[in-house]
């Protein structure tokens, strides 16, 4: 991969990229600048964001491109106002590092999530829960969904605390372990593998 003609890089990005208020987002959907080319930015499935080679050790500068971080059908990229960088992404961008169940009166409880970059989000019909099977290991692959199709990888610790949460409940394959939050049942998987 290469850097961005105009000599562009982290910096770069960093400088044009705007600074949300608060926790808020940068509206990065609104946006439509032409693709610049690529930037030389992998994202590890452990959460670990590489440039050239090396580890962004900034935990500001990985937030900040966390928030301006974009998917579409050409896959993964930086997006500010005046440009649009593709990068690498292994596995998904986020990594959910902690949960926390918490009540909301009547509707039931919440399940909320810490990410990596330190988005908070609240599991329920905007942001489901699902489950797949690594084919290589056989072992169950989690994610939570963020925002507009970035979804995070729940780590294995925090899978483990769903699990202990779960109920089990019938589904067309079986009973499964559930996990419920906004109202909504999310399947971690069928219920016979449950240690106990």
């Amino acid at each position: 991969m290469k850097e961005p003609a105009a000599g562009g890089g982290l910096e770069a990005i960093a400088a044009a990229a705007p600074r949300p208020k608060g926790r808020g987002l940068p509206p990065v959907h609104l946006w439509n600048p032409a693709h610049c080319g690529t930037i030389d930015i992998l994202i590890k499935s452990n959460g670990v964001w590489i440039h050239e080679g090396t580890p962004i050790g900034r935990p500001a500068l990985v937030r900040l491109f966390s928030t301006v971080l974009l998917r579409d059908p050409d896959g993964f990229h930086l997006v500010t106002p005046i440009e649009k960088l593709r990068i690498e992404v292994e596995d998904a961008p986020f990594t959910a590092i902690a949960v926390e169940a918490a009540s909301n009166g009547p509707a039931g409880g919440v399940l909320l999530f810490t990410t990596n970059v330190g988005d908070e989000v609240e599991a329920g019909p905007e942001n489901a829960i699902r489950v797949e099977t690594d084919p290589a290991t056989g072992e169950p692959r989690p994610y939570l969904h963020v925002r507009r199709g970035l979804e995070a990888l729940i780590a294995r610790p925090v899978f483990y605390e769903l699990v202990e949460m779960a109920v089990e409940r019938p589904t067309d394959e079986g009973p499964a372990l559930c996990v419920s939050s906004h109202g909504v049942w999310f399947s971690l998987g069928l219920a016979e593998g449950r240690a106990g």
